[in-house]
């Protein structure tokens, strides 16, 4: 993979938030209707534009693992690689195992293409498996498409 590929517009940057970025992250969580727990500024990476908070993304700890989440890019700046830029941003933060879980095969398939690959929920580490547990619930009872997967890097296409 070629990060040239993923570079920022010139009237972008990327930074980590600040206290006062917390309401725009809300706003774009729950505009792109992610899960609006667990925000906590201090985890997020932010890209402004023209002045502008949009688009963020978090690593949240857990006990020997981490979870890339609330990654999420305002309507009106998709199809730019800001998405990606920040994807392979937050990838090269962490620290321990990188988890996620993704809503459809669109999701699941954008993530493949930066090392993540599908997981049994069994083989997860205690702390993420309960965090990842509810929404396993609903992927049982009601059939939503949730895909949990984890960061290998030795599988990027």
């Amino acid at each position: 993979m070629n990060d040239s590929s993923f570079s920022l517009p010139p009237e972008c940057a990327i930074r980590p938030a600040s206290a006062q970025d917390i309401k725009s992250i809300r706003m774009l969580v729950w505009n792109a209707k992610l899960d609006p727990t667990q925000l906590r500024w201090q985890q997020f990476w932010v890209i402004e534009c023209n002045g502008d908070l949009v688009a963020c993304g978090q690593l949240r700890n857990f006990a020997s693992a981490q979870e890339l989440g609330s990654l999420v890019v305002a309507k009106d700046w998709r199809d730019r690689g800001l998405g990606s830029y920040l994807a392979k941003h937050l990838i090269a933060q962490a620290t321990e195992p990188l988890y996620l879980e993704c809503l459809g095969k669109r999701l699941a398939s954008f993530y493949t293409r930066f090392g993540f690959v599908e997981v049994p929920v069994q083989e997860l580490p205690q702390s993420v498996k309960l965090k990842f547990g509810l929404s396993q619930l609903g992927k049982t009872l009601f059939r939503i498409p949730i895909t949990v997967m984890q960061y290998q890097a030795n599988f990027i296409q």
